[in-house]
């Protein structure tokens, strides 16, 4: 092992033992639920409502705003169809999401379809398994980013890091946000928590910190386990304020939209952000959830 990976390692080591001695520390709660201020569902509402700042950029007109806002309006299935995306498309459209995030294939419908909207299109890299190689990732990202993409959520070589090849797995996202720099287009990057340890969360959260990346994300979705607040609290306190962090994988209502702002998320992926507005809007439960 080199001098260089061997400090590398010994300054990762360092970073993880502070962030997690400080996560320890038992902090103050609320008196109406008795959980965490920073989790108190009081509290958060009014930053929900209040709506929330938004790292990126969007095809016109300035960022969209409240719970919409924190959304990208994601549908990664699959067997998703051309009909699917453009439904997807037109009711991000419609209720005013970040982005839709989509597989690569519809990168270019989807920006010809919002083009005249202020919705962004976010594609992934790397998805699911994050196993290809970086030189695959950055042909990748340069191909959706010259179809339209404004975002690109990448996956990390998540066994590279388990490995502790530190090195390599800060090559594999720069080859990702070096051209998302080049291009003026937002970076995710995407750890997969669920099969990390704390240790390893804060490693990855530092590396993508240290690649010049906008976003450190949670999951893909297609893993055992999604987001935690937990582990957005903890991926909070790795890169500080100097990032974006999303929570995505499992945010299914809007109390899960709350925890995960109230943790420290300032974007949400979620497939079921028409339901997710709708109940911030006070509106019918039933209805909100078959999207009506």
């Amino acid at each position: 092992m080199s001098e260089t990976t061997v400090d590398l390692s010994r300054l990762i080591a360092l970073i993880a033992q502070e962030v997690l001695a400080a996560s320890r520390r038992p902090g103050p709660m609320c008196a109406c639920h008795a959980v965490a201020v920073d989790c108190c569902p009081t509290r958060v509402q009014g930053v929900v409502d209040a709506g929330a700042e938004r790292l990126g950029l969007h095809a016109s007109g300035g960022p969209p705003t409240g719970v919409a806002g924190l959304i990208d309006h994601t549908l990664l299935a699959p067997t998703a169809t051309r009909t699917d995306i453009e439904t997807l498309c037109d009711e991000a459209a419609r209720y005013g999401f970040a982005t839709v995030c989509v597989n690569p294939t519809w990168v270019s419908l989807c920006a010809g379809r919002l083009r005249s909207t202020r919705v962004g299109v976010c594609a992934v890299v790397g998805f699911p398994l994050g196993a290809t190689t970086s030189d695959v990732k950055a042909y990748e990202t340069q191909r959706v980013i010259f179809d339209g993409a404004s975002e690109v959520d990448m996956v990390i070589n998540v066994g590279t890091l388990k490995s502790g090849d530190l090195r390599l797995v800060a090559g594999d996202i720069e080859a990702v946000t070096g051209p998302c720099r080049a291009a003026g287009v937002v970076s995710k990057v995407i750890i997969e928590a669920v099969y990390l340890t704390d240790d390893e969360k804060v490693s990855a959260c530092t590396l993508a910190r240290a690649a010049g990346a906008d976003f450190v994300k949670t999951s893909t979705g297609f893993g055992p386990g999604g987001a935690t607040a937990a582990d957005v609290a903890l991926m909070r306190r790795a890169v500080g304020d100097t990032m974006g962090i999303k929570a995505a994988g499992g945010v299914r209502d809007l109390g899960a939209l709350q925890a995960m702002v109230a943790a420290g998320a300032n974007r949400i992926g979620a497939s079921a952000g028409v339901k997710i507005v709708r109940q911030s809007k006070g509106e019918d439960a039933e209805a909100a959830s078959k999207g009506y």
